[in-house]
């Protein structure tokens, strides 16, 4: 169990990092080119690697931290991806069922973190605040997929909307993890849960920003 365990911490650090820089790069560089399209590749693979080996080791060593940015994790990159072959849901294409598995998926984690969240708030635990920031972030974008696949969504270009605000969100799990893994090497003034939510905190913004920017209404 411990190589196993091993293993697949490899697999969740190398993908993670990777997710890191290449997730960085893409965000800084030019938007639809060819090159933003093999490092968008690169991204979601490795990112896709680091959630899928979350849920692995927080099975193998019980932890709500891995499960919890490995579930946004999966369904941040897996929609967003999904996203890009869904161009036509306002014009009666249907979804099909990974995309309907990855969004009731995230359906009941988000209420199951909220309903974390509130439990710890109530034991005076503040770390209850990162289940429900999470959780009502990921309940946020399955209420957008059910408007996007019921083709009542207001946006002409939904799924490019979609596509940057998921990309982002899963850089922002990322971000988060290697904070809270990496906290004990950072300034002990800063308390944990800062590190938690300033990921959110700093990029939340820019995806309204973007979104806003590249958005084509009907």
């Amino acid at each position: 169990m411990d190589i196993l365990f091993k293993t697949f911490l490899t697999f969740h650090i190398i993908g993670g990092v990777t997710g890191l820089l290449t997730g960085f790069l893409n965000m800084i560089a030019k938007k639809g080119d060819s090159r933003h399209r093999i490092v968008g590749k690169i991204f979601f693979f490795s990112m896709l690697t680091a959630g899928l080996s979350s849920l692995v080791l927080s099975t193998i060593n019980p932890s709500l931290f891995m499960f919890m940015v490995g579930i946004f994790t999966v369904y941040m990159v897996g929609t967003g991806k999904r996203y890009l072959h869904l161009k036509m849901l306002n014009q009666m294409q249907k979804p099909k069922i990974i995309d309907w598995s990855l969004t009731i998926g995230m359906m009941l984690a988000g209420i199951l973190f909220i309903g974390l969240g509130v439990l710890s708030l109530l034991k005076s635990n503040l770390f209850g605040l990162v289940f429900i920031t999470f959780g009502f972030l990921g309940l946020l974008f399955v209420r957008h997929d059910f408007k996007n696949y019921t083709g009542k969504s207001h946006l002409l270009n939904y799924w490019l909307s979609e596509h940057l605000q998921r990309m982002i969100g899963a850089f922002i799990a990322s971000t988060t993890a290697f904070l809270v893994v990496n906290a004990k090497y950072l300034p002990e003034s800063i308390p944990l849960i800062l590190y938690w939510l300033l990921p959110t905190i700093i990029f939340t913004p820019l995806i309204i920003k973007w979104a806003n920017k590249y958005e084509v209404k009907k």
